[in-house]
């Protein structure tokens, strides 16, 4: 098993020669196999005697030779600088792993649509005086992040998403932090644009927060059950045809606006409203962690 020395006031714990046998040899549990990936990644010593473990197998001959392939393919790939001409350009390991985490949720079509929201928003109402241009945002800025989570995780937006899904970083956590990005990105920028927006009756520019919150991590937690995308159609179609259904459709465009700012406060406005949507974030919250294992498999159905 492992075995353990002291540096100071911690103990730190080492990969023994029977825990890599084991783990080469594909018979070691898998929380103890995730543990051991997740430690090799900073400890070099252990990542050499795992090493040396799968070379001692069947496979390591296989192996070895796909390693050697590859060495051999690079020169021809990417030609070498000199040592003394090669550009010193060192990015902190931990940020790039972050910036590789969180990349999808940051980046194709969900980001530009975004901003096409917020400019949208804003020409709609200085460009041509649409009345309740901030009620409609408020009605729409909910499902955004529901649309970023659900195209940030899953095969869809990671080729490596089942690989990815299986390491120590993966899983739930890779999942959080996309999640994390998606709403970094969204709630600020929309938050501000309804600021910019005229009121005209509408609940206040920050009132969709929890809501878009509550509905980030409830699609996240539904996810565990029927997929992301299920899930995101399930959670932003549900929060549409709550604040858009009451609204009648022949309507014209200042009466609709008023049908609609009316009951957005009806979802939004008070402690009540907000105390619910907070109580429903934590609800969600306590579902991911209780269904973490599930996490593990690809969610992208």
């Amino acid at each position: 098993m492992r075995h353990a020395t002291t540096n100071g006031d911690a103990r730190v714990w080492h990969v023994s020669d029977d825990l890599a046998a084991r783990y080469a040899e594909g018979v070691l549990p898998e929380p103890e196999a995730w543990s051991l990936e997740k430690h090799v990644e900073g400890c070099g010593g252990c990542a050499a005697t795992v090493s040396e473990a799968v070379r001692g197998t069947a496979a390591g001959p296989v192996l070895a030779e796909m390693r050697d392939a590859v060495l051999a393919s690079l020169p021809a790939l990417a030609p070498a600088a000199p040592a003394a001409r090669r550009p010193r350009r060192r990015v902190p390991h931990r940020f790039a792993r972050l910036l590789w985490a969180a990349g999808p949720a940051v980046r194709g079509a969900w980001l530009p649509a975004v901003l096409v929201v917020a400019a949208g928003a804003l020409a709609l109402a200085y460009g041509t005086g649409y009345p309740g241009v901030r009620a409609l945002l408020l009605a729409v800025a909910p499902v955004v992040p529901v649309a970023g989570v659900a195209l940030s995780y899953g095969p869809h937006a990671d080729p490596l998403h089942e690989v990815a899904a299986a390491t120590p970083g993966g899983g739930l956590r890779l999942a959080l932090t996309r999640t994390v990005a998606v709403l970094a990105v969204s709630l600020p920028l929309l938050t501000l644009t309804g600021l910019l927006l005229p009121a005209s009756g509408a609940p206040a520019a920050a009132a969709w927060l929890l809501p878009g919150l509550a509905l980030a991590l409830g699609s996240l937690a539904l996810a565990s059950f029927v997929g992301c995308r299920t899930a995101a159609l399930l959670t932003g179609g549900g929060w549409l045809l709550a604040v858009l259904g009451p609204v009648p459709a022949a309507s014209s465009g200042g009466a609709a606006g008023a049908r609609l700012a009316e009951q957005l406060s009806r979802c939004l406005d008070g402690v009540g409203a907000q105390s619910a949507w907070a109580s429903a974030a934590v609800l969600s919250a306590v579902l991911v962690t209780a269904r973490r294992p599930v996490y593990d498999r690809p969610l992208g159905r």
